[in-house]
């Protein structure tokens, strides 16, 4: 079924009464596959729809934002596992559970070479094997396979947490990052300060943008937060205040750049009600499945399609 609204009605309804002992997909549309469930059994958890479930296989983007908030939905233990895999081929899943990287898969059929991201975009950009990559560095994944591609750029960002074995976490994407200011903002770095924000504040994000603010006549740059809580700070200050610390302690380029307000000022973060993101897909035609709304964006283009839609 292409209609993804009702694609989740049908996955709904079908599946409630199903022995269901694992579930596998992009925590964002699963998150909304279970609220749907809970609404139409009128049950607290989905634990008591489906007492047999154990695993969650999740990919596409960072759990870190949203393990709470599966933890609450679902209302007992399970296990986690991450994995990363996409229609060019299986390239690494979680096999230690208490560990965040993912195995590297060097017998799937698919040959990896590792560009270093300050290569990406160079006429003739060098990549190095695995003999030569370290952990921490970031990388554009670049692959042959077996069914036919040749030297194809992924386009994701990975790093190494291992090399014996190589276990690797995906650190965002080529095209999502925010270098306006020369702060070198990734994906990683946005879903920790998340992470941390809403670890320090109570607060619980459904989804969530950013991209910059330029300088003006009346002051310096800054980076504009778009985000959907599922439940919102007491203090959106106070939110911000540890976003802003959280991406200090994980980027020191973003650190250097706010220096005394030097160059950014404090990020500015705007609460949207919920469904301004799932409107904004729909209307681009990329309404579930395996889309997700980019996390970082190095223009305004995004930011203002969304903001337009915010009632």
């Amino acid at each position: 079924m292409e209609e993804w609204e009702s694609k989740l009605e049908v996955m709904a309804t079908n599946t409630i009464k199903e022995v269901v002992t694992s579930i596998s997909g992009v925590p964002t549309w699963t998150l909304l596959l279970f609220k749907r469930i809970l609404e139409i059994t009128g049950k607290s958890t989905i634990s008591e729809v489906w007492p047999t479930l154990e695993l969650y296989i999740h990919g596409g983007v960072s759990f870190s934002p949203y393990r709470e908030q599966f933890e609450k939905l679902i209302g007992k233990k399970i296990h986690y596992l991450d994995m990363y895999n996409a229609s060019e081929g299986f390239f690494a899943a979680q096999d230690e559970p208490g560990d965040e990287g993912m195995l590297l898969f060097c017998d799937h059929g698919v040959f990896m070479e590792f560009m270093p991201v300050d290569e990406y975009g160079k006429k003739n950009p060098q990549t190095i094997g695995l003999n030569d990559v370290e952990i921490g560095k970031n990388y554009a994944l670049v692959i042959s396979t077996n069914g036919g591609l040749w030297r194809y750029l992924v386009g994701d960002t990975i790093q190494f947490t291992s090399l014996h074995p190589f276990r690797i976490i995906v650190s965002g994407r080529l095209k999502h990052f925010i270098n306006a200011f020369g702060e070198e903002l990734i994906v990683d770095n946005a879903d920790k300060a998340i992470s941390v924000a809403c670890e320090k504040t109570g607060a619980v994000v459904n989804d969530y943008t950013a991209a910059p603010v330029y300088f003006s006549d009346a002051s310096n740059g800054a980076h504009e937060w778009l985000i959907e809580f599922e439940k919102a700070p007491e203090c959106i200050e106070t939110f911000t205040k540890e976003l802003d610390a959280a991406l200090k302690v994980a980027n020191s380029d973003y650190e250097a750049k706010r220096h005394k307000d030097m160059a950014l000022r404090l990020p500015l973060v705007k609460s949207l009600p919920k469904g301004v993101f799932t409107a904004w897909l729909k209307q681009k035609g990329k309404l579930g499945g395996q889309h997700k709304v980019p996390r970082l964006s190095n223009d305004r283009k995004m930011v203002e399609e969304i903001l337009s839609l915010n009632p």
